[in-house]
Order: C-alpha cells, then sequence, then structure tokens
C-alpha cells in the first residue's frame, strides 16, 4: 500500500521569540524530524503570549493539518498559558494530573508541590501526557495536537517520545547542485524546468562568499526517485549549459 501524505504544522509560541531575546532552535529540529519520519511540515506561526490569539490560531491549523506541534508556553510562571489555550481551543477545562504531579515529584524528591510547580501538571480533561524525560514535566497530546517545552533538550526528548505513535508519511528525497553563476541567469530557465516538473520542488539558494563571485546552490526534492532523478538530470544539464556560457562570455570580455 503507498504511503499516504501526511501534513504537519508547528505553532510556536512566546514573547520572547517575537522580541529576539530567545532564538528560536526548535523549527529546525521539527523539520528535521517531519522529514525522517515522511511528515510534509507545511507551516510555521510564531506567536505571543496572548490567549485568544493562540486559540485562533490553534484552531486554525488542527482543522487545516494532519498534526499541529507546539513549543513554549508550558512551564511554571503565570505567562505560561499555552495549556490554558489549548483547552479553551478544545472547549473543556484544565485538571490536575496526578501522572504528571508524580513524575515530577519522582524526578526531584523533595521539592515541594508549589502553586507555579503544579502549573506543570495542568492537563487539558481527555487529553494524554507525553514523556519528558530531561525535566519530567509533561508535554501534552489531545486531538492531533503536541504541546511541547520551548526549551530545545526538551523539545527534542518529547519529539522522541512521540515518534513511534505518529502516523508516517511518503519519506521525501533530495539532490543539490551547484550552480556558479547568478539567479539572475538562472532563475528563467529554472522556472520552465519547474512547470515541467510540478512534481519536483525546485529551490534556489544564492550564496556568496568563498573563491567565486555567484554561487547559487539548486535543491530538488520530491517522493518520487524517478521523477526527481529525470529533474535532477534536467538542472544538471541547464547549469553545464550557463557555465559554458559564462565562460565563453568572459573569454571574449577579457579583463582590460
Amino acid at each position: 500500500m503507498p504511503a499516504k501524505d501526511i501534513t504537519a504544522s508547528m505553532l510556536v509560541i512566546g514573547d520572547e521569540i517575537l522580541s529576539g531575546r530567545t532564538r528560536d532552535k526548535n523549527i529546525g529540529v521539527l523539520a528535521d524530524f517531519c522529514g525522517e519520519l515522511g511528515i510534509d511540515l507545511k507551516e510555521v506561526r510564531i506567536i505571543g503570549d496572548e490567549l485568544s490569539e493562540i486559540v485562533a490560531a490553534l484552531n486554525a491549523l488542527r482543522e487545516k493539518y494532519r498534526y499541529v506541534f507546539t513549543s513554549g508556553g508550558i512551564g511554571p510562571t503565570h505567562d505560561d498559558i499555552t495549556a490554558d489555550a489549548v483547552a479553551a481551543a478544545f472547549g473543556v477545562e484544565l485538571e490536575i494530573s496526578e501522572a504528571a504531579k508524580q513524575a515530577m515529584m519522582d524526578r526531584f524528591p523533595g521539592y515541594e508541590m508549589t502553586p507555579a510547580r503544579l502549573r506543570m501538571a495542568r492537563i487539558p480533561q481527555g487529553g494524554d501526557l507525553i514523556e519528558n524525560s530531561v525535566s519530567a514535566a509533561p508535554g501534552i497530546h489531545i486531538g492531533n495536537v503536541y504541546v511541547m517545552a520551548g526549551v530545545p533538550s526538551v523539545f527534542e526528548a518529547m519529539l522522541a517520545a512521540i515518534a513511534p505513535t505518529l502516523e508516517t508519511g511518503k519519506r521525501v528525497l533530495s539532490t543539490s547542485i551547484d550552480c556558479f553563476v547568478g539567479e539572475g541567469r538562472l532563475g528563467d530557465p529554472l522556472g520552465a524546468l519547474q512547470a515541467e516538473f510540478p512534481d519536483v520542488k525546485i529551490g534556489s539558494y544564492p550564496q556568496f562568499g568563498g573563491g567565486r563571485r555567484f554561487l547559487t546552490q539548486v535543491v530538488l526534492r520530491s517522493a518520487d526517485q524517478s521523477r526527481l532523478n529525470a529533474a535532477t538530470d534536467a538542472v544538471q544539464a541547464l547549469v553545464e549549459r550557463l557555465h559554458t556560457e559564462h565562460q565563453a562570455e568572459i573569454a571574449n570580455h577579457p579583463k582590460t
């Protein structure tokens, strides 16, 4: 049976991301994670600590995609409101999970379960816990939504915990070709090839520096190996032609 197309989105939550105080690392981690499982990460949104905005974004994303992954906002402080927003989005109440509470007590024996720490044990009714092997405070799984911490090491640990439970899709393959001419020369013919191969995503990424003036890396991605091979061959032929033309121009117009 052929693999399905499994889509996903990510909601990054936190004023500290939008202010620049904290540099997000989790988007790249999730992109790699999804790629390994053949899940197509289609959209990422970054949103501040505003409950109504989080609820609206979460409801929009969970209706549109198979999976929604969130990061941030499940800590012990007053501005950690992701659990509240998730409960509101699903129309349920929050309740203290005894299993979550016990996991934190086992991880840190002797710690008093203060009201702030108990905030991390609040789970929307009907939700399940996502194991946190780093600091014990769990994430939340409810419906098609996976609510995880913003701390990168904890986020990665939670992804590892949920990986076996996720439905996998078509594994996306990729190739890359370096082209030593600028995008201005490459753009039109590359666009024509994209039209010829609509089932292969073709992107161009300019880079600067090194011993050459221009470097554009062309990246091709597809779940179909034969189509990827055909498109790669076509791009390689285009790049070789452009290189030949560029060298001829240099030879005909030497520097004085």
